[in-house]
């Protein structure tokens, strides 16, 4: 790549996100095409069927082979039931925002649930976690082109995924919960990207009461927030952060502990 810096071009080497397309098979029949990262692509396979309510427990899966240089993950689940013709229709998701899902509220009714969690964030864990998020991101350091998160506790970064598609990489830690059976009753999930109505539906059916994002949310995800019962911290940089949604979750005094 050439490089102006302000007083001439200049040759040099750079760092790119990697895109791929990742097409899901499901006992054969195609059911759909993501634009991702590919990491974690297990992860990304199961914790993406269980956000579209086609499984519950990692255990509905009965093999998942992947054939990651084609471009293919072939799935066969176990007690699978007859899928309406819109469900098996060929659809293309991108990484993009906007149009990105074309059957975007199909199954959100019946997987999305209402968050209940006893844990409580300060001020400063709210801080601390986003700065650990950043900290950790080397990839989009890098490359400038990728979305993060991360699962958290209280105090703690526990597992953090990346992807071009910020849906991915949600689905992505999905995936890990689900594969490894992790709970998430004392959970939290920090965020890079902006909180849209599709990552709060996400956030809902994984089951984590409280999201930290650095970026702004939109009035929709405001709203589904509020009635699927999550926490929405928006805007954390530097000294500042705004609580959107369900503040008795958030205390201004405490520690990191």
């Amino acid at each position: 790549m050439h490089r102006y810096n302000g007083t001439e071009i200049i040759p040099q080497e750079d760092t790119i996100a990697t895109e791929a397309p990742l097409t899901i098979r499901i006992d054969g029949e195609e059911f759909a095409t993501l634009v991702y990262t590919p990491t974690d692509t297990e992860d990304l396979v199961a914790g993406f069927l269980a956000s579209e309510g086609l499984i519950r427990f990692i255990d509905q899966i009965e093999s998942l082979t992947l054939e990651e240089e084609r471009g293919f993950a072939h799935v066969k689940l176990r007690n699978l039931h007859q899928l309406s013709q819109k469900m098996v229709s060929k659809r293309f998701i991108g990484s993009c925002c906007g149009k990105s899902r074309q059957f975007y509220f199909h199954n959100d009714a019946r997987t999305a649930k209402t968050v209940r969690t006893p844990l409580q964030l300060t001020i400063a864990q709210c801080f601390h976690l986003m700065n650990q998020l950043q900290e950790q991101s080397a990839d989009f350091k890098a490359t400038g082109g990728l979305h993060n998160a991360a699962l958290c506790t209280g105090s703690e970064l526990l597992l953090g995924r990346a992807d071009i598609g910020r849906h991915n990489a949600l689905d992505k830690i999905y995936g890990y919960l689900l594969r490894q059976r992790v709970s998430v009753r004392d959970k939290v999930i920090a965020f890079s990207g902006r909180v849209s109505s599709e990552v709060v539906l996400k956030v809902a059916k994984i089951g984590v009461g409280i999201l930290l994002s650095k970026s702004a949310p939109t009035d929709l995800a405001l709203r589904l927030a509020h009635d699927l019962g999550i926490t929405v911290v928006g805007f954390i940089r530097r000294d500042q952060l705004t609580i959107y949604t369900h503040p008795e979750r958030i205390m201004e005094c405490g520690n990191l502990s």
